[in-house]
């Protein structure tokens, strides 16, 4: 989720990042270079002599259990074999392992490195051709989810679950949606009572999101594993090779798949747009393209606007916890149009006549 400006504390890994790298058979001499910094670190990784590259993923230590990260490598690994979809295949360690565990520094940090897949995000794309890109995305979707409805998980599998309570609720994993957003505001010229009654103003939308969700319910044609963050920011178009045309996009990042709602990932792909022009036309492209392989009823198109709150209001608390993310180019602005949100939530608006 999200890459930060600020590298501090990443000095002390150049001793984790050779262990990890010394766990592989890797040709040549491999350099690590910083790529990204967001829950995990992520360095790519390049034979110069050879041209090979690679992408190495340090994993925050107490993020995800060592048996959670290979439940989500195996999911890869069988997206990979149905072809369901095309994501970046998996290096083995020198012992045939799919996680390479390392000592390096203070604390043990798991390691995945995968190959490389030149390729450029659609994130940046021009508002007039967002709508074919979400139609793709809704599409890709899809696959996944048929796919996660029939597959016969390993022994073993374990992810965490995407709740109200893990998201908004005091088990939060990004931490409380109320300190980020009084955070935000309390640096804006707002008096405290401001600040008290848009806290307010959103808390009474959380109850409301708690109870839709709750009468929803988990059932298994609306409950399952879920990507989680499928944004425009996870997918690589590839690049050209020669004059041959593009391949299928790639999904990349499945650090955050657990079990959830399937709507989920709808919400998950406005991240950061949900108060943009049009988002309602981002919308109805990804229900098209995704209604021609998995059918929705009326009460799942119903709890759309719930999803996309509740997703909002889990990245205002991730905001919070992050205080150097990039991610907005203002954090008050983004709580804000989150009140706004809200409010319009409330009163029926949000999203239209979705």
């Amino acid at each position: 989720m999200g890459g930060v400006t600020s590298v501090d504390g990443l000095a002390g890994l150049d001793r984790t990042v050779g262990a990890a790298l010394a766990a592989y058979d890797l040709d040549g001499e491999p350099r690590a270079t910083l790529l990204h910094v967001s829950e995990n670190v992520t360095y790519q990784v390049t034979d110069a002599a050879g041209g090979r590259r690679w992408a190495l993923r340090l994993h925050r230590p107490g993020y995800h259990g060592v048996a959670e990260i290979r439940a989500e490598l195996a999911w890869v690994a069988a997206l990979r074999a149905d072809a369901v979809v095309r994501t970046p295949a998996v290096v083995p360690t020198r012992t045939g392992g799919a996680v390479a565990t390392v000592h390096a520094g203070p604390v043990a940090r798991h390691a995945v490195l995968f190959e490389w897949i030149e390729g450029d995000s659609p994130q940046a794309l021009a508002p007039d051709v967002l709508p074919g890109a979400f139609g793709q995305l809704g599409e890709i979707t899809a696959r996944l989810h048929r796919h996660a409805r029939h597959w016969s998980r390993p022994p073993g599998f374990t992810r965490f679950a995407w709740t109200w309570d893990t998201m908004l609720g005091a088990a939060g994993r990004w931490g409380s949606w109320a300190d980020g957003l009084t955070g935000a505001l309390a640096a804006e010229p707002m008096s405290g009572a401001e600040v008290r009654a848009a806290v307010a103003l959103v808390g009474r939308a959380v109850e409301v999101i708690r109870g839709q969700m709750a009468g929803f319910g988990t059932g298994p044609e609306r409950f399952g594993l879920v990507h989680a963050d499928m944004r425009l920011a996870n997918l690589l178009i590839p690049a050209p090779a020669g004059d041959t045309a593009r391949d299928e996009v790639c999904v990349i990042d499945f650090d955050d798949c657990g079990f959830g709602w399937y709507l989920w990932d709808l919400a998950a792909s406005l991240s950061f747009l949900e108060h943009v022009e049009g988002i309602g036309d981002l919308v109805a492209a990804w229900l098209a393209a995704y209604q021609r392989r998995l059918p929705l009823t009326a009460a799942d198109v119903a709890m759309i606007p719930t999803f996309v709150l509740a997703r909002r209001l889990l990245l205002v608390a991730w905001l919070g916890t992050h205080p150097h993310s990039d991610a907005v180019a203002s954090v008050a602005d983004f709580a804000r149009q989150s009140c706004a949100l809200a409010d319009a939530y409330l009163a029926g608006r949000l999203l239209g006549d979705v």
